[in-house]
């Protein structure tokens, strides 16, 4: 039987971790912070693709990512009863213009084109919810939300379900994959003499407001996203530069753009702060693979804000690679990418 030590108790530690139990292996997570305790432990949870036009390896391995987590997420939650806040809650993007309006027409074919059948880029009237100078909006159904840190809990509780101990320490035992996040890049850069990627700071919210039942939004830079507990997300920033990991007065900013996106916000109290350091890699696409010059040792990291919108395909083919030895990350998430 395989053995296999995962270091890092976010979305993708736990996510390989799954998968390699799936395979066989015989796992074991180890986070001296514990479970979600950094990127992971965010509150929005937009699970949206990127732009469906200038197909690439990425957005396919986003694709099957975001396919598969239409079953992953409800399988989580049956094995701990608990609540990953997983929906297939629609996206709208309002339409500020003539512009605009062209350019989603144009996205549309694309759509079609690349997502199948998996979901649909149609255009649609704007409303009260989120309104636009055109009276239009961009409507997709390939997006999905969750709530990041009740995810991370519930699918942390699958695993000790089935077995896997999650610890603050231990000694690597086999295989040993990094999922160390922001940290765990800086590691990486030290043992390079080079930077592998850094940590960026984001901001968001809770809002009390119950908007069950109407769509996610993103426009302006923020995403806007309706909870089952009654609860609206909304984030966040990408502070390259920063002093503290604490929230702080850009956050005010957010929420005031948030409001003024969906009006319907403009009373909801603020219910929670937050604040989070998520790593992203040199080349800005997930770094996937082994770490060289460190025989069985592999990285999984530089998730930043995809994370947790590409962990079900990042879990699988890195125990693919690890207990399988059957390498197929894509290039572009290859680690020497990164270096």
């Amino acid at each position: 039987m395989t053995t296999v030590t995962v270091r890092g108790a976010g979305i993708f530690g736990l996510s390989v971790a799954w998968f390699c139990l799936k395979a066989g292996a015989r796992v074991r997570v180890v986070d001296p912070a514990g479970v979600a305790a950094g990127a992971s432990g965010g509150l929005v949870g937009a699970l949206s693709p990127h732009s469906p036009d200038r197909w690439s390896e990425v957005k396919a391995f986003q694709l099957r990512s975001l396919v598969a987590a239409r079953t992953f997420w409800p399988e989580v939650d049956a094995v701990t009863g608990l609540r990953s806040g997983y929906g297939p809650v629609p996206r709208v993007r309002p339409l500020p213009d003539a512009d605009a309006v062209a350019r989603a027409r144009e996205l549309a074919r694309e759509a079609a084109r690349n997502w199948g059948e998996a979901g649909a880029w149609t255009l649609v009237e704007a409303d009260d919810w989120a309104p636009s100078a055109t009276g239009l909006a961009v409507r997709d159904t390939l997006s999905a939300r969750l709530h990041p840190a009740r995810a991370t809990l519930s699918l942390a509780e699958a695993l000790r379900r089935c077995g896997v101990e999650i610890v603050p320490e231990a000694r690597d035992e086999g295989a040993v994959v990094w999922a160390a996040g922001h940290a765990g890049l800086a590691d990486l850069s030290r043992r390079r003499a080079r930077e592998a990627g850094r940590g960026i700071k984001g901001q968001a919210a809770t809002l009390g407001f119950d908007a069950r039942g109407f769509p996610q939004v993103q426009a302006d830079g923020i995403y806007i996203v309706p909870h089952e507990d009654a609860t609206v997300g909304v984030g966040s920033t990408t502070e390259r530069d920063w002093t503290t990991p604490e929230p702080d007065a850009q956050l005010d900013e957010v929420i005031t753009r948030a409001r003024a996106i969906c009006p319907a916000l403009a009373g909801a109290p603020v219910l929670r702060r937050w604040a989070g350091i998520r790593p992203r890699a040199r080349s800005r696409a997930p770094m996937l693979g082994t770490w060289p010059d460190r025989p069985g040792h592999y990285v999984a990291n530089g998730g930043f804000k995809i994370g947790f919108g590409v962990a079900v395909e990042v879990g699988r083919l890195m125990a693919d690679l690890v207990v399988r030895n059957r390498d197929a990350i894509p290039t572009p998430f290859r680690v020497e990418a990164s270096l």
